[in-house]
């Protein structure tokens, strides 16, 4: 998810609220153009039509990307009953139609089966890869293939509004690696019709929210400024689900040399009394980012050292 450039020193997170029609890619490409960063890397792909969060990950702050990635994500998208498309997106070409249009009523009828642990098949037109090939570079040279079903965690699942009777927007909290497209997909199935996502907006992933994005505009607006603007984050900004331990100078150092520190003493009983053995916990001395490390039989163990 990163790569290496020359370029500045620079450490944080700026969260773009990516417009739809570009990839993410491609906006990576040009937040590093306007920062120059030395490293960087986004925290979770979202489709070309998609708009809304996008966070992007600078220097040290790459190696905290897994921990985003695999937080909570809320979205909102619009979906069109009756239309069944070979990407299951307004991008793709209609390979199926239906008369029938589900009531309000129906539609939250059915919302409970897709809530909880669900087995979702994913999309064709996606970037799963299928004995060493991408699923997408198959559909497109018309290959059959098969996907496999895959477990994701789908936390909330809401109808918001039904504009018209072809249109139904929800609002949906989930798990690393659910498929809008494929929920839109299931929904048209369940409710004996078929459905596509035309509109998508992703609205909170991890611990970022809309109040921290800005726009790509503003962002390249700013110049060779923007690293000082305030729209670069901190690096800890990704950690705020993470327990946080204070340690002391001697204790960080010897984190930043790869060495286990024991907890195991009675005055640290306190310090680590919240801690689940095998939990990851962000270190920190004297206020600054040491380490992201393991909690286990006692000691804490670094995982990924922050050179800050």
């Amino acid at each position: 998810m990163a790569a290496k450039s020359k370029g500045q020193r620079i450490n944080g997170w700026v969260v773009i609220d990516k417009p739809a029609g570009l990839t993410s890619t491609q906006v990576v490409g040009r937040v590093r153009r306007a920062f120059r960063p030395r490293k960087i890397g986004h925290g979770g792909t979202l489709d070309p039509l998609a708009t809304g969060l996008l966070p992007i990950a600078m220097g040290e702050a790459t190696k905290t990307v897994p921990y985003v990635m695999d937080g909570a994500k809320t979205y909102r998208f619009t979906l069109r009953w009756g239309e069944a498309t070979a990407t299951d997106d307004a991008e793709g070409e209609v390979v199926a139609r239906s008369d029938r249009r589900p009531s309000p009523e129906e539609v939250r009828a059915v919302l409970a089966r897709f809530v909880g642990e669900i087995d979702q098949v994913p999309p064709a037109y996606s970037a799963i890869k299928v004995e060493g090939r991408r699923a997408y570079d198959m559909a497109r040279a018309n290959e059959t293939f098969r996907l496999a079903p895959r477990r994701v965690v789908i936390h909330r699942l809401e109808l918001i509004e039904t504009p018209d009777a072809d249109y139904a927007t929800l609002e949906v909290e989930c798990g690393k690696g659910a498929y809008m497209r494929a929920l839109a997909r299931d929904l048209g199935q369940a409710l004996g019709t078929c459905a596509h996502v035309v509109a998508l907006r992703r609205t909170a992933v991890g611990p970022f929210r809309e109040s921290h994005a800005i726009s790509l505009e503003s962002l390249e607006a700013l110049g060779h400024s923007a690293a000082g603007s305030g729209a670069l984050l901190p690096v800890e900004a990704a950690l705020d689900d993470i327990p946080a331990l204070a340690l002391t100078e001697i204790e960080a150092n010897r984190l930043r040399s790869g060495q286990a520190v024991s907890m195991l003493a009675r005055a640290n009983r306190d310090r680590i009394r919240d801690v689940a053995n095998g939990a990851i916990v962000f270190a920190t001395a004297g206020g600054k980012p040491v380490a992201l490390a393991r909690y286990e039989a006692g000691d804490i163990r670094p995982v990924r050292v922050l050179n800050l």
